[in-house]
């Protein structure tokens, strides 16, 4: 009898983390499409293109998968928030404001849904709502730390008492705003031109958000 070939083990690990990924993604079209609550195991099998079978080896339900889409967003919106840092005056602050909105909009692109159902109280999951708080906590830190370095350029304290709730006040609304903008833009085709929606936008919050603050 002919010996029996060896599984390749590794092989079969890297086609399990393709699988995982491929649910991860169709559940991004799932959840925008029913909702958080409406959708279904079998409208992300349906769109994977693989078994319920094959579903149940790496989730134990529609929550389990959420809460991994959830962990992977909250990872990339580490990495977002630590990419932004010092916004220079002039044109070059401009390029990095561009190149970062640029960033946060491909990431709303990837993770829309999810940021949408922690937004909008849709998680009952005590633990992934603070998941969801975390994370963007971390990029509300950031821009409160660009802004108040913006705010005080080249003095030893960056930023006075009295002028602390003002930049707190500027990074919270502004991350409000690009939120926003990015769900309407991602949502939906109103025809934006993305070069020149990222240029106009870098140039209106350098000026509207990145602006040195009184003594």
């Amino acid at each position: 009898m002919a010996a029996r070939r060896p599984t390749n083990t590794s092989n079969l690990r890297r086609q399990g983390r393709v699988t995982r990924t491929r649910l991860l993604e169709a559940a991004v079209p799932a959840l925008a499409e029913h909702g958080f609550h409406a959708a279904r195991v079998d409208d992300v099998v349906r769109l994977a293109g693989v078994s319920h079978g094959t579903f149940y080896l790496y989730f134990a339900n529609k929550e389990d998968l959420f809460r991994a889409l959830a962990e992977q967003c909250a990872d990339e919106a580490a990495v977002l928030a630590a990419s932004l840092g010092e916004v220079p005056a002039g044109a070059a602050g401009q390029q990095v404001l561009r190149a970062w909105l640029g960033e946060f909009f491909e990431f709303y692109r990837r993770y829309g849904v999810v940021i949408r159902a922690w937004a909008e109280n849709q998680v009952v999951d005590r633990g992934l709502a603070r998941l969801g708080t975390a994370s963007f906590g971390r990029i509300a830190d950031t821009l409160r730390q660009s802004i108040a370095r913006a705010a005080a350029p080249g003095r030893s304290t960056r930023v006075s008492r009295a002028n602390a709730r003002t930049v707190e006040l500027r990074a919270d609304a502004l991350l409000a705003m690009i939120e926003r903008l990015a769900y309407v833009i991602t949502s939906r085709d109103l025809g934006f031109e993305q070069d020149q929606l990222l240029d106009d936008l870098a140039r209106l919050v350098q000026r509207g958000f990145f602006q040195p603050l009184a003594a």
